[in-house]
């Protein structure tokens, strides 16, 4: 079988009518990054899924050829068609040229784009300035474009008849008479005669009408006029009013940057002043630690040479002690020496062993008071104990004195201080009821708001259930930032709203409060005031994750506190469950881990991204970062806003007053928790004192009755030494040689014992010396260790204040290097904006109005918001002082045009009527060949159809006026066989009934229409199968008839383009050659770039793998074909979906591919 003939570029040429689209290619434009495809010159059927940008095709062609959004009914500025984060859109289409005037002659192309760029044109206009045209590469302005497309091409992108996009279809069966027959003598010539002969017809009537023979309609037409001119009047004084206020808002504007900048520089002042406290601060605690740590170091050395004082005692009193053993040593020994020479004695006679035993008795008594006496202290000793005694209570009684004296001014302070910080909890106590200073605000500001809630208050009873609000009044939050938080995210209205809680109660307000009282009001209903069951964003796994690792803190709607009612409100209309708030430490993920694209994460597996939102922070500022994934791209676009402080939602109380206030309650408790230790340890150091001083009285009185005791001790030892002498002298009478030589051996014992004795106690007495002076110096000691100590701690702390003064002077120097740097920042944009003085210094009269205005940024706001609203309230008519003007000419004109009035209405009269004739003549022709056709065309579907002309001539009064304005083309039609005709409008017939009706009537006006394309979107939608087959077969048979000239394959009724999202399968009509499918489809497999498609390679390639198959396929094609079948086989499924493809059957059909 031998390959279809392939037509060349020639010859396809002759086949497109003058005028049609050839090529269209798109860059960046809505869906379509880069495009290209070529449309057939007869019928272009556009089939794709819904979304992936068929109706786009339509756009594009639209924008292209000169027209602008409106024309689409689907937006108003052209930069809204530019594709999602692009900055530059760009069309090109090449129309078919006219036929050359000598075979030899080339093709006249002209190939027309459009480059629609975002940057360029007003932000608030239209987007009229965003675009540059190019003819054939020249830049050319739009003028030149819509010459080129209406009077060389006379194609008609403004007229529904021939250009039908998807969001005007409904516009169009709901056309009066009066706009069908509009619209469709538009499409029936390229200068639109019959159009503008109607319309001049319409202008020559109302002039007639207007102008009046009399004198009587002359002055009717002038009261008109007076009338108008005195409403333009009005519009012209409030268009002077809503100038004096743009002027006061600019004043306002300029004020409030000078506001702005007084605040940064009081707060720089403020900084300052702290950044100076603290210096001074700083400065004084360390001028503080100096004498502690010379304390510190002279109490070292006092402990050190305390230890040694007692080292040296404790020897002595060791060496006093072996002193005192061996002295009780020897006693013992005499003791026993003693104990013989008694036993010596009794060998004498009972006489002299009774007078030595009374002598022994005696001595025994004597030596026995003598061993009692040597446990007495020296008598010296004595004296010093009592002098030291009584030196120690004087002592004792001043420090007793000293530390009740310390105790009462301790005691003192701290009760001082105790009053001090009762007062100040009071007053932050009244500080903290932050709601009601938060109320007085709000009310302040918005007295409208106030008067409501005045009236809700005093009418709570007439409620069923509670009635919260304003919203802002009854929310508390955890802190200043996520005040500032949710007053960002919420709406201002919202934060004004009222919430109710059924709608009895939703009605009842509104009324009581909007329409009788004719105050605004915005209310809310939650049913029950309950909180439902909520989804949460991210997973528990997920939220722990970014709490340890990324700081957040959890959900805006957990950072604070309000009645479940106005909780369910926030999260319905402002989705605060799915906000996240963070720390500095979320900043830090931000910037530096991605953290945005961690929270774009799905975690249920479905492809594709996630919306997010995350409020965070760093140092004093405040950011909101939302991501929001495009449905175009799927990509996801970041938007970046910077926090203001809270306004409506900032706490009551100045922050900054509450916050001094909080900071002298901890200072004064410190203080208190300095004190009241002290007050102990004074205490304890009294009771010590006074303890000490009962215990040296006791000392006193101890060795004063010693003392006494020793004296009669004395006594009795001396009767008893004087008695012993008698004794002896007695028991000496007998044996007195040897009784002698016993008692001097026994003296001689005794007074060695006696001795030995003596010395033992002096060894004692010198123990006990030491032992007491050892006690002392080790009392000394510790006490100087216990001062060491708290010494030592006090410096510590006074090191750590020192060192949090430091931090803390480091972090108000960076604060105020922050705050002068935003108070230069707005004293240049000050300066800038609004200066005060000129280049010599002399002060400019703007200073003046200035200071004439409210001084308080939240007055200047709010007068600003009143300007705004204001401005907003009068509507912007510049043109009224130029209407005003041509109105008042207008009056002269009209006084001055009664002289020659009759004149001038006999020729207007004459003029219409030779318009009239030959416009009706036509018109009557178009109407009954549209009428056959579209009575054809229905009766073919089983219905009925009629096309009348309506010419508007009133019962009485056809013999002075025609009705141009009234007459209209009335499309009747019945779709069941016992109904009668009626008349199509969108009230009677169904959608399917009307797109149908719309399609015929569409169909009867295509050979009487002289532009070379049309275009229609979606308009077989609603039809059922049998009518979809029957419209679809009538479009296929009205576009591809034959050339009425054989010789000329361009006198066909030129291109179609038919937009559908479907196609019924086994169409009877698909075999058509000169129908073209455009097939589109979007999705992960497509090629990367439309020319990555190759039909010509495609099917080399196949041929090369497997030639009997391709053969078998043409054949199966061929046969399909012979049967009606289209012949298109399905592609290998290895091969990825293409974005759009054209296949047109060849020889005469032609196959294209096309991808974005």
């Amino acid at each position: 079988m031998s390959p279809p003939h392939r037509l060349t570029e020639e010859e396809q040429l002759e086949e497109y009518k003058a005028g049609s689209i050839r090529r269209v290619r798109l860059k960046n434009f809505l869906t379509y990054s880069d495009v290209e495809f070529f449309p057939g010159p007869r019928l272009n059927v556009v089939v794709g899924p819904n979304g992936t940008g068929k109706s786009t095709i339509l756009c594009a062609i639209c924008l292209g050829l000169g027209g602008q959004p409106p024309l689409l009914g689907r937006a108003d500025d052209a930069r809204q068609f530019i594709m999602h984060e692009k900055e530059l859109a760009e069309i090109e289409i090449e129309l078919a040229p006219h036929k050359p005037e000598s075979p030899n002659a080339a093709h006249q192309k002209h190939i027309i784009r459009r480059i629609i760029d975002r940057n360029k044109g007003s932000e608030r206009g239209r987007g009229a300035g965003a675009s540059t045209y190019f003819i054939n590469g020249s830049s050319v302005p739009l003028k030149k474009v819509q010459q080129l497309v209406h009077e060389e091409y006379q194609i008609a992108i403004d007229n529904l008849c021939t250009f039908l996009p998807q969001d005007r279809v409904g516009s169009f069966s709901g056309f009066n008479p009066q706009m069908l027959l509009q619209e469709t003598e538009k499409s029936l010539s390229g200068s639109q005669h019959l159009f503008k002969t109607h319309m001049e017809l319409v202008e020559l009537e109302n002039e007639l009408r207007t102008s009046g023979s009399s004198v009587e309609t002359i002055g009717d037409k002038l009261k008109h006029l007076q009338a108008e001119n005195d409403r333009l009047e009005r519009e012209k004084e409030l268009m002077e009013e809503r100038a004096e206020y743009e002027k006061k808002l600019d004043l306002l504007q300029k004020k409030k940057v000078w506001l702005q900048f007084d605040e940064a520089r009081i707060r720089a002042v403020e900084i300052k002043e702290e950044k100076d406290s603290l210096k001074m601060e700083e400065k004084q605690v360390r001028v503080a630690l100096r004498p502690l740590e010379e304390k510190e170091a002279k109490l070292t050395s006092d402990v050190s040479r305390m230890k040694g004082r007692f080292a040296a005692l404790d020897k002595t009193l060791r060496q006093s002690q072996k002193e005192y053993e061996k002295c009780l040593r020897k006693a013992e020994n005499y003791t026993d020496e003693m104990e013989t020479s008694m036993s010596d004695l009794h060998a004498l006679d009972s006489i002299q062993r009774q007078a030595e035993r009374r002598v022994t008795t005696q001595k025994e008594k004597v030596e026995s008071l003598e061993a009692q006496m040597g446990d007495y202290p020296p008598e010296n000793e004595i004296e010093d104990m009592i002098n030291e005694a009584r030196n120690s209570a004087t002592d004792c009684r001043k420090k007793v004195q000293l530390t009740k004296i310390e105790l009462g001014r301790v005691a003192q302070q701290l009760k001082e201080r105790e009053q001090e910080e009762q007062a100040s909890r009071a007053k932050l106590t009244k500080m903290n009821d932050d709601r009601a200073r938060r109320k007085e605000r709000i009310f302040r500001q918005h007295p409208k708001l106030y008067e409501t809630y005045s009236w809700l208050d005093q009418n709570r009873k007439m409620f069923r259930r509670p009635v919260w609000g304003p919203i802002a009044c009854e929310i508390t939050t955890k802190s200043v930032n996520t005040a500032a938080y949710l007053e960002q995210h919420v709406p201002n209205s919202f934060l004004k709203a009222y919430v109710v809680e059924c709608k009895e109660d939703y009605n009842l307000l509104y009324r009581e409060v909007r329409e009788k009282r004719r105050l605004p009001i915005n209310v809310v209903l939650v049913e029950n005031g309950k909180l439902s069951n909520i989804s949460r964003m991210y997973s528990d796994r997920k939220l722990r994750v970014l709490k340890q690792d990324h700081g957040v803190m959890g959900y805006l709607d957990e950072s604070f506190s309000a009645p479940d009612a106005i909780v369910e409100a926030l999260r319905n209309t402002a989705s605060i469950h799915c906000v996240l708030v963070g720390s500095e430490k979320t900043q830090e993920s931000i910037d530096r881990h991605k953290l945005i694209d961690y929270l774009s994460e799905r975690e249920d597996g479905k492809p594709g991204l996630m919306n997010s939102c995350i409020f965070s922070c760093h140092l004093d500022r405040s950011y909101k970062y939302t991501s929001q994934v495009s449905r175009y791209s799927g990509k996801a676009n970041m938007r970046v806003d910077d926090i203001t402080p809270a306004k409506m939602l900032a706490p009551g109380v100045d922050p900054e007053q509450k916050a001094n206030l909080e900071s002298a309650i901890q200072e004064l408790q410190e203080e208190i928790g300095i004190l009241r230790p002290q007050v102990d340890e004074a205490k304890c150091q009294y009771d010590d004192a006074l303890s000490k001083g009962q215990a040296v009285t006791q000392r006193l009185k101890d060795a004063r009755a010693a003392k006494n005791d020793l004296n009669v001790f004395k006594n009795r030892l001396i009767v008893a030494k004087r008695k012993l002498a008698e004794l002896e002298e007695s028991a000496s009478k007998d044996n007195v040689a040897e009784k002698e030589s016993i008692l001097r051996k026994l003296k001689s014992q005794v007074k060695n014992n006696i001795d030995q004795l003596e010395i033992a106690a002096s060894s004692h007495n010198d123990m006990m010396k030491i032992t007491y002076t050892s006690a002392g110096v080790k009392m000394t000691e510790d006490g100087l260790s216990e001062r060491k100590r708290r010494v030592t701690e006090n410096l510590a702390d006074k090191r750590a204040e020192h060192s949090a003064l430091e931090e803390r002077m480091a972090q108000v120097t960076r604060q105020f290097n922050e705050a002068k740097r935003q108070m230069r920042d707005l004293k240049t944009k000050a300066d800038s904006v609004a200066p005060m003085k000129d280049a010599d210094g002399n002060e400019l009269p703007l200073k003046a109005q200035l200071e004439e205005l409210p001084e308080t940024l939240d007055e200047v706001e709010a007068t600003i918001e009143e300007a705004v609203a204001k401005i907003n309230s009068i509507q912007h008519n510049p043109s009224v002082l130029r209407l005003y003007e041509e109105r008042k000419r207008e009056i002269e004109e009209t006084r001055r045009e009664m002289e020659g009035l009759s004149e001038a209405q006999n020729a207007k009269r004459t003029h219409m009527d030779s318009l009239r004739i030959p416009w009706e003549n036509s018109l009557i022709n178009v109407v009954n060949k549209v009428n056959v056709l579209f009575g054809q065309y229905m009766a073919e579907l089983g219905n009925a159809g009629e096309v009348t002309l309506e010419n508007g001539v009133v019962d009485g009064d056809s013999e002075q006026w025609a009705n141009f304005k009234d007459w209209g083309v009335q499309i009747k039609v019945r779709f069941r066989e016992k109904s009668s005709l009626q008349v199509l409008t969108a009230q009677v017939q169904s959608g399917g009934e009307r797109s149908v009706s719309t399609i015929m009537y569409l169909m009867a006006l295509q050979e009487l229409m002289v532009s070379p394309f049309r275009c229609v979107d979606e308009i077989n939608q609603g039809l059922d199968e049998r009518n979809e087959r029957l419209v679809f077969k009538r479009i296929v048979t009205n576009s591809t008839k034959p050339p009425t000239d054989q010789l000329d394959k361009r006198s066909h009724c030129g291109q179609y383009f038919l937009i559908t999202p479907k196609l019924l399968p086994n169409l009877t009509d698909m075999e058509n050659e000169n129908v073209t499918i455009l097939f589109i489809f979007n999705g992960p497999y497509n090629f990367k770039h439309f020319s990555d498609w190759n039909t010509d390679k495609f099917l080399a390639d196949r041929k090369r793998s497997s030639p009997d198959s391709v053969e078998e396929e043409e054949e199966e094609e061929e046969e399909a074909l012979n049967q009606g079948i289209a012949g298109v086989k399905e592609e290998p499924q290895d091969l990825p979906e293409p974005d759009i493809s054209t296949n047109q059957r060849t020889n005469k059909r032609k196959s294209r591919r096309i991808s974005d």
